[in-house]
């Protein structure tokens, strides 16, 4: 059996916690001793987040070895492989298409055996509604907490923060019309931004404007009433 190994840290804080990459190595290639395997090479990625897969280049170089000995990728923890349920069954898609397998170590997964598929999949469709649920749940806190004028993020501009409410800012409630009346007017969002530099206000944080801000000012639910009352 061949084994392609893969490691990754993101932070130095990782490795104190006792999952640096010699601690993952070490794994990897203890279990392909046990496994009678030979070991061809364990790849790493050290301080690059977990994230996007592209990204990764000890990662790419991993699974295309792998796939092309049709080898066995292992992995100290599906978490080290990737931080996203949908990338990680691609990565398994991949290795499967190619006869190749892949194991994690942490969460004893291997799908050389049926049994392992399966479980690798249960698995791989809990994660991903749990993590549905918690997106659920913080969408709903934040629908409640804007609601009711609780501060949720970044105090959005057309309000102060007193304590933990927003409270109308009147002067910029009056430009955030003005630049509904202008986007009313088929005015670029560059364009607002535009005129308002040269005119001298400043955003929220105090810099410049740009087409972003404008865009996310104009999506935010907290300006619906003064949408309903600015003349077209």
């Amino acid at each position: 059996m061949k084994v392609v190994g893969y490691t990754r840290v993101s932070t130095e804080e990782q490795a104190r916690e006792g999952i640096s990459l010699q601690t993952q190595r070490e794994k990897i290639e203890a279990w392909a001793h046990a496994m009678d395997g030979e070991l061809l090479v364990v790849e790493e990625d050290a301080g690059i987040s977990g994230k996007l897969l592209r990204t990764r280049n000890g990662l790419q170089r991993a699974l295309e070895l792998a796939c092309d000995r049709k080898a066995v990728l292992v992995v100290h923890s599906l978490s080290r492989l990737s931080r996203s349920t949908r990338d990680t069954l691609a990565v398994a898609e991949r290795l499967d298409r190619a006869g190749a397998d892949l194991v994690s170590l942490t969460e004893k997964i291997d799908t050389t055996s049926a049994a392992g598929k399966m479980v690798f999949r249960m698995l791989a469709v809990l994660n991903e509604f749990e993590r549905d649920q918690v997106s659920e749940r913080t969408s709903a806190i934040l629908q409640h907490k804007k609601s009711r004028l609780e501060v949720y993020s970044p105090t959005p501009f057309g309000f102060r923060r007193v304590g933990d409410r927003l409270i109308a800012e009147a002067s910029e409630q009056a430009l955030v019309q003005q630049i509904l009346r202008w986007r009313q007017e088929k005015l670029s969002l560059r364009g607002i931004a535009s005129r308002l530099n040269m005119a001298g206000i400043p955003s929220k944080s105090g810099g410049r404007w740009h087409a972003s801000t404008i865009r996310y000012l104009l999506a935010n639910d907290l300006h619906r009433d003064l949408r309903a009352t600015t003349p077209s």
